[in-house]
C-alpha cells in the first residue's frame, strides 16, 4: 500500500496507520494512552531538552536508516550535556507515493534503537504532503542530568586533554558512495552513544566537554568549541583516527576527512590526569575501541592541527555546501 493524502486526514485512515504501524512498534504505558501530551514522571536532575530533523538521502544506507539515525542522532544531542536519555517524541513528515513496507522497515528501525538506547517514544505526529514517496522525521528528546554536572564547552580548561571517539568521515564516506552508486566496504557509524558516556560518569571521570562530530565534521566542531571556550585547541594529526578506505576516497574525491561528518563519534575533553584511564574506558566499550588521545586545549584562539612532519597550521571549518542531506 502506498502512503495517500488520505492517510493524513486525521480520519479513519489515519487512525488505522496509527495503530497498526506505529502503535505496534512504538508501544508503552505512556504512548498507549493515546493523549494529546505525554505526562511524564517527576526528574530527579535537572531536565535537558533537544530537538531535530532528520532528512537524509537515500532512505537505507550501510549501517542504518533514517529511523535509526533519528534516535541516535538525538540520543547522542542529549548525551554530549551529560543526560541520561529517557523519553522521545517523532513526527513524520510522508509524501504521497511512499510505500508503507518502507514505512514500516524505518519505524521497526527506530523502535530497535530506541531499546538499546533505553528510551521511550512517548508521543508523535503524521502529517502527508504531496511528493514523489519522501519521508522526513522531526524529533525532541528530554533527559535528565545529574545536579552538579556541568558539561558545557565554556568547561575546558588550558591543559585538558581531548579525546576521539573514532574515525572521523565513515557516515559521510558511506552516504556519498551510496549516492554515486559507488561500491564500497564502508559503513555508517550511526550509533547510540549514551552507554558510551554514561560508563565515564559512572567510574567518576571528570568531563568537562563532550560534543558529537556530525555535520562539518572534526574541524567545524573544534573551531566552534574554541569559539564558545575563549581558548585555543591543538589537534595531532597523527593521533586522528581514519580509516583506510576513508583515506582512499578523500584521495580519490578531494576530500579532507577532517570536514566530513559522522553520526556515532564524540569529542570529549576532560583533564589531562584523567585522560589514560578515560581512553581505557572508552576502549572497552563497542563504539570506543579506537579511541585516541587527539590533542589538548591552550592558550590563544582557534584551531590548530600538527602534522606529521612537525608543522603546524590552522584548521578552518567546512565552507560551502559539502554534502547536503547527510542526516
Amino acid at each position: 500500500m502506498k502512503i495517500e493524502l488520505r492517510h493524513g486526514s486525521g480520519g479513519e485512515e489515519t487512525g488505522r496507520l496509527i495503530h497498526e504501524l506505529f502503535e505496534k512498534y512504538f508501544t508503552n504505558p505512556i504512548l498507549d494512552r493515546m493523549e494529546d501530551g505525554a505526562v511524564l514522571p517527576v526528574m530527579k536532575g535537572h531536565p535537558v531538552l533537544t530537538s531535530d530533523s532528520f532528512v537524509v538521502e537515500p532512505l537505507f544506507f550501510s549501517g542504518g536508516d533514517i529511523g535509526k539515525l533519528s534516535i541516535c542522532g538525538t540520543v547522542n544531542d542529549l548525551s554530549s550535556m551529560g543526560a541520561r536519555p529517557l523519553y522521545l517524541t517523532a513526527s513524520f513528515i510522508l509524501e504521497t507515493g511512499l510505500e508503507t513496507e518502507t514505512l514500516e522497515k524505518v519505524v521497526s528501525s527506530m523502535a530497535e534503537t530506541a531499546r538499546e538506547a533505553g528510551v521511550s517514544i512517548v508521543a508523535g505526529d503524521t502529517k502527508v504532503i504531496e511528493g514523489k514517496g519522501g519521508l522526513y522525521i522531526n524529533t525532541a528528546g528530554i533527559g535528565e542530568r545529574a545536579k552538579g554536572l556541568a558539561i558545557s564547552a565554556s568547561a575546558m580548561e588550558e591543559g585538558d586533554a581531548v579525546i576521539l571517539t573514532g574515525t572521523m568521515g565513515d557516515h559521510h564516506g558511506t552516504i556519498l558512495t551510496a549516492r554515486l552508486h559507488m561500491k564500497s566496504s564502508l559503513r555508517s557509524d550511526c550509533a547510540p552513544l549514551n552507554g558510551l558516556v554514561e560508563s565515564l560518569l559512572k567510574e567518576g571521570i571528570t568531563i568537562h566537554t563532550i560534543r558529537d562530530i556530525t555535520r562539518g565534521g572534526l574541524a567545524t566542531v573544534a573551531g566552534e568549541l574554541a569559539e564558545a571556550s575563549g581558548k585555543a585547541m591543538e589537534l595531532m594529526e597523527d593521533e586522528i583516527p581514519v580509516s583506510e578506505e576513508i583515506r582512499e576516497l578523500s584521495g580519490i574525491l578531494g576530500l579532507d576527512p577532517l570536514t566530513m561528518g559522522n553520526e556515532g563519534k564524540m569529542m570529549i575533553i576532560l583533564p589531562e590526569k584523567e585522560a589514560d584511564r578515560a581512553l581505557a574506558i572508552l576502549r572497552n566499550h563497542p563504539y570506543g575501541r579506537q579511541a585516541s588521545l587527539a590533542g589538548r586545549i591552550t592558550k590563544g584562539e582557534g584551531v590548530h592541527l600538527i602534522t606529521a612532519y612537525g608543522g603546524k597550521r590552522k584548521l578552518l571549518p567546512l565552507r560551502g555546501e559539502g554534502l547536503p542531506r547527510i542526516c
